[in-house]
């Protein structure tokens, strides 16, 4: 761990005690407030600053995050036409002024040792980027069990920022606390990437020698999606962006990625084959469902999620595995990141 931390110190110098919290904000109306609220309550005893970065919404966001910079001076809207993630991020990033980066979304929550323990693991680790576990919470019977399977490995696979897990280098990061002059170097955020931008960008930064490390001690309250539709929009997007992803950084794909498309085939073939050719054919479909249910029994905490849970789960584990699929190459044109 030394040697490490004398690496990138040497490199980047060691983090001042100050930390620029960015937040990409698109539609968040329900959760915003909460989550700035969060971040200005912290228990760090540095300088802080909230770039948020608003794109245009519908649901008045925009008017939220200006009544929170009123009040607050170290609150500042800036905006992002777009509404873009990563050109939100990029523009967020261009807007501050300390040399630590945290980012929070409007859709999460901190707890309020975040920053003071993200800022003495960056220190102590000698990483370029430090993230936690993305600690899905709902509200509600749907939302509670949407965030059951997001914490289980029948749900999401073992992905250590899901699930939890030791603490130690890591592919990537839920979130995370950058050191600014790391994350300019490869050049931020692609914005060529409407998902998985978070994952492509901690590959260059292990691909320029930095570390990435995760420590189940930072903890990020995640909301997730209130409906089977945007449940379902979401993970669409997650797969076909991480196919993007293999495509352009080649070796970066395992098994826990190719689960979802490899389940999407062998059900779809199953059914079309035991209609058309034999009733025995339909066993693969069948072994399936019976997964699923047993999955919803073992990861739900009562009678309502359990009834809820085979639908969640098939809704993530189809989409993801469609939108890997059917990803089109014309994803991500070549252009310049922002310098």
């Amino acid at each position: 761990m030394g040697v490490m931390e004398t690496s990138a110190n040497a490199l980047y110098g060691s983090p001042e005690p100050e930390i620029s919290v960015i937040l990409p904000v698109l539609n968040e109306s329900k959760y915003l407030e909460e989550s700035v609220n969060a971040i200005l309550d912290q228990d760090f005893a540095g300088s802080i600053e909230i770039i948020l970065a608003v794109g245009p919404s519908h649901d008045g966001t925009e008017r939220i995050a200006q009544e929170l910079a009123d009040k607050d001076s170290r609150v500042v809207v800036v905006a992002n036409p777009t509404g873009r993630t990563a050109t939100g991020l990029n523009l967020a990033v261009a807007a501050t002024k300390y040399s630590i980066i945290v980012r929070v979304d409007g859709h999460s929550k901190i707890p309020k040792n975040y920053l003071a323990l993200a800022f003495e693991i960056l220190k102590e680790t000698g990483a370029v980027n430090v993230g936690g576990i993305m600690a899905a919470e709902g509200q509600g019977i749907f939302e509670n069990s949407v965030a059951r399977a997001m914490r289980s490995p029948l749900g999401v696979g073992a992905s250590r920022f899901h699930t939890g897990g030791q603490s130690g280098s890591a592919d990537t990061v839920y979130l995370g606390a950058f050191r600014k002059q790391a994350l300019l170097a490869v050049g931020a955020f692609d914005e060529r990437f409407t998902r998985a931008q978070d994952w492509e960008l901690n590959f260059r930064l292990r691909a320029a020698g930095g570390v990435v490390y995760f420590d189940p001690r930072l903890v990020v309250t995640y909301r997730p999606r209130g409906s089977v539709k945007a449940l379902a929009k979401q993970y669409f997007e997650y797969g076909r962006w991480r196919r993007v992803v293999s495509r352009r950084h080649e070796g970066t794909i395992n098994y826990r990625y190719l689960a979802p498309p490899f389940t999407v085939i062998g059900v779809f073939s199953s059914i079309l084959l035991g209609a058309i050719v034999s009733p025995l054919l339909f066993i693969p479909a069948l072994t399936y469902a019976l997964f699923i249910l047993l999955a919803s029994a073992k990861i739900g905490r009562s009678l309502a999620e359990f009834v809820s849970l085979p639908l969640i789960l098939l809704t993530m584990h189809m989409t993801w595995g469609i939108g890997f699929l059917t990803s089109p190459k014309s994803l991500a044109p070549k252009v310049a990141l922002r310098p």
